[in-house]
């Protein structure tokens, strides 16, 4: 005769968005610190210069600058779990993602044209250290634009 006291075992399962230093370890989520570093890379880059090109790296300011404070509030989120393991956050992170990827890529692009400006169109005793500034700005801000990128794929596939 089975006893009445022995219950069912219960399997733990691992929640699909992981908290605290596991979004670290975990691929689509890992991206974040690396969006933050390069992206604010591109911000202190373009602030190290004189903007001869206000429309172009206005833009690009605005940007890395909004991309690196909401990426920054997503990695608290998810480093103390005001998630909830919801499955409403994966769409409104992939839909973040995706659409500052698209943002970024815009802003590379502008970047690499006041790069470009700048051999021609600056001041002759300030192109060689502002062309460096602003192809470093331009490297930072591809890379940052392929990080959000693989993050809005990674999300989406996951």
């Amino acid at each position: 005769m089975a006893s009445k006291d022995l219950s069912a075992p219960v399997t733990h399962t691992e929640p699909d968005i992981p908290s605290g230093a596991k979004i670290f370890r975990t691929v689509p989520y890992a991206f974040i610190l690396p969006e933050l570093i390069f992206g604010c890379w591109v911000w202190i880059l373009i602030a190290a210069t004189t903007v001869y090109f206000p429309m172009l790296q206005g833009w690009v300011m605005y940007v890395s600058l909004s991309s690196f404070l909401f990426s920054l509030m997503f990695l608290l989120c998810y480093l103390f779990g005001f998630h909830r393991n919801s499955d409403s956050w994966k769409v409104v992170d992939s839909l973040y993602h995706g659409a500052t990827a698209i943002f970024y890529m815009s802003a590379a692009v502008l970047q690499a044209n006041a790069t470009i400006r700048s051999e021609t169109e600056v001041l002759a005793q300030y192109i060689p250290l502002y062309y460096q500034i602003n192809v470093a700005a331009s490297f930072f801000a591809f890379i940052t634009a392929l990080l959000y990128i693989l993050h809005a794929f990674s999300i989406y596939y996951h």
